[in-house]
Parts: structure tokens; sequence; C-alpha cells
């Protein structure tokens, strides 16, 4: 490789980006309001966003692959959802506190869309929702201990915090990894809490299972990790045979895959009924959303009916212990909930889903096809509409996998790919909305074989 690349390079034509960031670090830690947001030397600040571009605060533009983390799968400011959100806004106010028929339908439409969905409630994040099915699994099976999989994010919260992206010194051995915390502030507890396990190792992953059963309330799991590490069907087959038998409940986190590989999830797919799925991202149009679905007798542990009695005169009742707490002043909002149902009718409409994942195939087959002319070993790894540049020729099936990949040259590219108008957090997966146009993935290609000259 010839020349250096890195973060300093996208500085040169970023200064009003640099002063927001110097003026936000005075009143933001770190001058982010999530951490994730944050990429060095500094994120990029935006000021617009239409299709699939975005503009910042230099009048940068960019083809954008980010979509906010994936949630964009119409664009940005698609149509459609801001007609939908305006309308409802002139007609109908912001917010009740109380329900509406928005929910009903978009429960309705998610129990049609998701084989493992009979009954919904609404959050206000995928972290929610992703906690919420833990707390109902542990209230169903009334054991204490979850398994997660090594590489997995389901939230920034201090259970699922643990082995995200470990140092695989810490690890331990690839078939039985120990618990790593992510971030300081997480309890010894916690680690005890929570049992890891190797994805796609299911005598692994077996094997662990079967020694924790009498402990374990759940197994949660992104079907396709990081948006673009599937699990095997074979893996996924056995996992959901093994949790059965040992009653421990499976959950599955599609706040990521909802809708990115089908309108029906990953589980659509896979062809598997998870007892929980946790939903975000896609499904709230662009707003704040998260949604739990699982199993009708898992789901009516949540109903204020199991101890009614309980707020009269104030006297508690018996029947209170039968009910497990979930609320939230704003879960089920209507202008959230009008924009994910204008999403999804988007998404439901004629070829829509057809044309976007046929486009996410194009662009991956002429990735690959321009590196292989330069002789550089990357292969696009993913499912759906999200897929990820991976620079080896041996196959990534896991979290350590993909540690051991080119990671220093994945770096070098995306950083120059900035300067060349192409979006994305440097080293994050790619997603595709329905306005990413063929020339648009020709510039985009293009863009990378500007980038592979100046490295090389």
């Amino acid at each position: 490789m010839g020349k250096v690349i890195g973060p300093n390079v996208i500085s040169e034509r970023m200064s009003r980006s640099v002063e927001a960031f110097q003026e936000a670090k005075e009143v933001i830690p770190g001058g982010v309001t999530a951490n994730i947001k944050y990429f060095a030397p500094h994120p990029i600040v935006m000021e617009k966003g239409v299709g699939s571009r975005l503009t910042d605060v230099d009048g940068n533009e960019y083809i954008d692959y980010l979509l906010c983390y994936g949630a964009l799968i119409l664009g940005h400011a698609h149509p459609m959802v801001n007609e939908a959100v305006t309308n409802f806004l002139q007609n109908s106010g912001v917010v009740f506190g109380a329900p509406h028929d928005t929910e009903l339908e978009m429960a309705h439409k998610l129990t049609e869309l998701f084989p493992g969905v009979e009954m919904v409630r609404f959050t206000n994040s995928g972290l929610e929702a992703t906690l919420l099915t833990i707390r109902l699994a542990k209230a169903v099976t009334g054991k204490e201990k979850v398994a997660k999989f090594e590489g997995h994010y389901h939230g920034g919260y201090d259970q699922m915090l643990i082995s995200v992206n470990p140092n695989e010194n810490e690890a331990g051995h690839s078939s039985k990894p120990t618990p790593v915390p992510d971030s300081k502030g997480i309890s010894r507890r916690q680690l005890e809490q929570t049992i890891v396990l190797p994805f796609n190792d299911i005598e692994a992953t077996e094997r662990i299972l079967r020694m924790h059963q009498n402990e374990l309330a759940a197994v949660i799991l992104e079907p396709v990790q990081g948006g673009f590490i599937p699990a095997d069907e074979y893996f996924m087959y056995h996992l959901r045979k093994v949790t059965e038998q040992l009653g421990i409940l499976l959950i599955f986190d599609e706040v990521k895959t909802g809708f990115r590989l089908h309108v029906g999830g990953a589980q659509s797919i896979y062809n598997i009924k998870p007892d929980l799925t946790a939903l975000g991202k896609v499904l709230g149009g662009g707003f704040p959303i998260g949604a739990v679905g699982g199993k009708r007798e898992i789901m009516e542990m949540m109903s204020p009916e199991r101890g009614k009695d309980i707020l009269i005169a104030g006297v508690r009742s018996e029947e209170e212990d039968d009910v497990m707490f979930h609320s939230g002043t704003y879960n089920g909002h209507p202008v959230v909930l009008t924009a994910g149902l204008a999403t999804i009718d988007v998404l439901e409409k004629g070829d829509t889903m057809d044309d976007l994942l046929n486009n996410s195939k194009m662009l991956r087959k002429e990735l690959e096809r321009l590196y292989q002319r330069y002789n550089i070993d990357m292969q696009t790894v993913g499912m759906g509409s999200m897929f990820n540049i991976v620079f080896t020729k041996n196959r990534v099936k896991n979290y350590r996998d993909m540690s051991k990949t080119n990671l220093d040259l994945r770096k070098k590219i995306d950083y120059e790919l900035l300067k060349l108008g192409i979006y994305t957090k440097p080293m994050n997966r790619y997603s595709i909305s329905i306005t990413h146009t063929k020339k648009e993935i020709h510039d985009t290609i293009e863009a990378h074989e500007h980038a592979i000259k100046k490295i090389i």
C-alpha cells in the first residue's frame, strides 16, 4: 500500500463541521448525543437530507449509505411519509396519552407480517424493545439469566452491553466465550447474569445452553449479526429446536433486520417463529420507535386486567404479582405510527421491495468485481438491503472472523470515500434505500475506484 490515508483527510473541506464540533464539546460530552455518532477526528455535522443524499453544514453533498443506521429505508424526507405526518398534525394534534386507532392499525399490520407476532406492545426505541423482551422472559419463566451471542448488540444497557466488541485476549476460547463488559459502570452481577454464546457454532451453543438450562430465561440474538453476518440456516433451525426442548425462550432482535430483508423480517426468511420479537428503526419511518411482539400467552403477562383490582382505593390486590408492569408516556405515539404505516405502505406497493433488493445485489456484485480487478481480497457480506465490505478471502461467520479481516484497509477506504461524497460512518455497514438510483450506484463504484487508486 502507498500513501497513508486516514482521519485527518476529511477536515480539509469541513471547517464549519470542525467549528460546530468544537462548540458542541463545551456543552455535550464528546460533542455527540450518542457515542456511536462519533468518529475521529470529528463527526460530520449535517444540515439536510433529501432522498438518498445528505448535505453537511459546509455544503458538501453525499450519497448516504448510513441512512440513520438503516432506519431510513425510503430515504430522507420521503413525500408519502411527510404527507401522512403533516396531515395527522394538522387534523389530529400531536399526542394523546390515550389509546387511538393508529395503535390498533399498526398492531394488526405487524401480526399479519411477522410469523412470530400474535400481540404487540410499543416502546420508544429498539433498546427499550429488547429490554422489554428480557423482562417478559424473566417474568414468564421465573429464571434470572439471559444468554446472548458474542458480537451482537441489543442496546446500551447493563445486561446486554457485554461482549459486543470484546478484546480477544479477554474473551476466552471461541467455543466458550468469557463475558466482557463493553463499558465502565457494568457490575459484576450483570456479567454473572449474562451467558455469552458463540454465533454460528451450534454444537458449542447447545453445550452451553444445556449447562445453564435451569438458570436461563431466554436466548436473544440478531438473526443477522450487526445487520450483515447472517445466521446459518442449520444453526438457526437447531437453535430453535434446542431452546424449545430446554424451556428457554428465543428472542429475535429484529431492530436492524425488520423490513430490511423482507417485510416480515428475518423470521420470514428463516421460517422460524421466535417466542418474542423486538422491532425498531424502519418501523418508525424516521421517528424513534420500538415494538415487542410475541406469543399471546407471553404477551398477556403485561395485561393490566390481570391485576385490575390493584388501583381500587389504593389497596394492594393479591393479583398485583401476576402482572408484569410495562409503561411509557409516549409509547405508541400516533405521529410516529403514522410515519411507520406510511413507510410500510410504500414497501408493500408493487415491486418496491424486489427493486430494493435487486439494487443491493447489483451494488454488491459490482463492488466485488471492482476490487477483484485490482487483486484485492474483498467480499461483501450481508443479506437483503444491508451489507458490509470485508477485506479477506476467508468466510466471515461471526465477530472473531470479522476482527481478523484487514480493518486498516477498510478504514483508509472509508475516509477517502468521505472526501469523494460517499457517506457512511467509517467501518459501518451499508444500507440501501428505495431512492438510491442506478446512476448513484454507478457513481459509488467510481468513487471506490478513485479511493483504491489513491491508496494503493
